[in-house]
């Protein structure tokens, strides 16, 4: 369809464990114990829609030295063995007495003995994905074995995308694009707004999103209340502004961007705003270069929407992307991240119309040596008018 490849190459994968193992070194952990989607998929390219079950827990651990052990249901046995992982550990799930507790305390001390440090992702964005109860058994199992922070390894692995991620994203970018071009054949004066969701994740798939996991939006006279509530079934009006906003997923990864369109005419407020926003992107995009810090994108996009008051209720102007719908940084004023050299991030700021009335704009970028690449092709200034 574009050129580029799924799935990924054992060299990448060897390369992300390498710079682990080399960030574990000077964190002191023997090994790395992972428990979300994201995580197992990042060491192992392990992709499958089966996490949408929230029944069964999967376990990867990343030593200091060696490749990953799998430590999963026997469901997914067949899969990771397409992997190139090798050491896959299974039990049968779910087990209401040990489901995988023990398997993975073996597992653990096979690798690192009967001492050392096992990191686990802590902090803002992570999550352990375990029952309290059988986290609380395993630690007792590896005692005199501490259970620490990952030191932000994962954090600071994942923000920086090699050439093949990007690749990925870009090509979800392209998909939302195209499908974005289709909006006038679907959105029009009297139909319902959550007609206009189904039909455009519709056309979404047709443009070659594998699923759609994401779309948000609004409608309404100058704007919308919000950006996050369900499409409701009342017709768009003439004079409306219509936002969507796309999170489609090709081969693991995602865009996330929006586009604004006027329902037959607009007013000068929501015309005034939107060029605003795409103003604001811009000067984004700018400041967007290796050793800027995250604040900075965000001081840059408020110093246009807000007068750089940074009052917007929504609390940031974009964040990283990725394996995930939001990613690390924030684009808020205390987030100082140091911005490098193949991270993507969505610029996203938002602008008041009115009493109780929003509009907001997003674009994808991506950081290089020399600034900032557009992932999206850039919205024009003027509102587009569509019906």
């Amino acid at each position: 369809m574009n050129g580029v490849a799924r799935g990924f190459t054992a060299q990448e994968f060897e390369q992300r464990l390498l710079r682990a193992q080399q960030l574990m070194a000077m964190a002191r952990l023997d090994a790395l114990l992972l428990t979300t989607e994201p995580e197992v998929r990042y060491f192992t390219g392990f992709l499958t829609r089966f996490w949408e079950s929230p029944t069964r827990p999967w376990f990867l651990l990343v030593p200091a030295t060696g490749k990953p052990v799998a430590v999963i249901p026997t469901i997914g046995a067949e899969l990771m063995g397409k992997t190139w992982i090798e050491d896959i550990r299974t039990w049968r799930s779910p087990d209401l007495a040990d489901d995988g507790v023990a398997l993975l305390a073996d597992a653990i001390r096979n690798l690192v003995g009967n001492g050392g440090r096992i990191g686990l992702p802590t902090g803002h964005e992570t999550l352990l994905r375990m029952p309290l109860q059988d986290f609380q058994a395993l630690s007792q199992k590896l005692t005199p074995l501490q259970l620490v922070g990952d030191d932000d390894i994962l954090r600071r692995l994942r923000m920086v995308k090699s050439p093949a991620e990007i690749d990925k994203i870009e090509t979800a970018c392209a998909i939302g694009g195209r499908a974005f071009e289709r909006v006038g054949d679907i959105a029009k004066e009297g139909i319902g707004l959550e007609e206009v969701f189904r039909r455009f994740q519709m056309v979404c798939l047709e443009e070659g999103a594998d699923w759609v996991p994401y779309l948000a939006g609004g409608a309404g006279k100058n704007g919308y209340a919000d950006v996050i509530s369900p499409a409701a079934a009342a017709p768009l009006n003439r004079g409306d502004v219509l936002m969507l906003d796309t999170g489609l997923v090709w081969d693991g990864y995602f865009c996330d961007f929006d586009r604004n369109f006027a329902i037959g005419e607009s007013d000068e407020t929501a015309s005034r705003a939107h060029q605003n926003l795409v103003e604001a992107t811009q000067a984004g995009f700018e400041v967007a270069k290796p050793g800027a810090r995250a604040a900075d994108l965000f001081h840059a996009m408020d110093r246009i929407v807000t007068g750089g008051k940074g009052t917007s209720e929504v609390g940031r102007l974009g964040h990283g992307l990725g394996m995930q719908l939001t990613e690390w940084p924030s684009l808020i004023p205390d987030d100082y991240t140091v911005l490098e050299e193949g991270m993507v991030l969505t610029l996203e700021p938002g602008i008041e119309t009115g009493r109780g009335r929003m509009m907001v704009h997003e674009e994808n970028i991506v950081i290089t040596r020399d600034g900032a690449r557009w992932l999206t092709d850039t919205a024009e200034p003027a509102l587009p008018a569509i019906g």
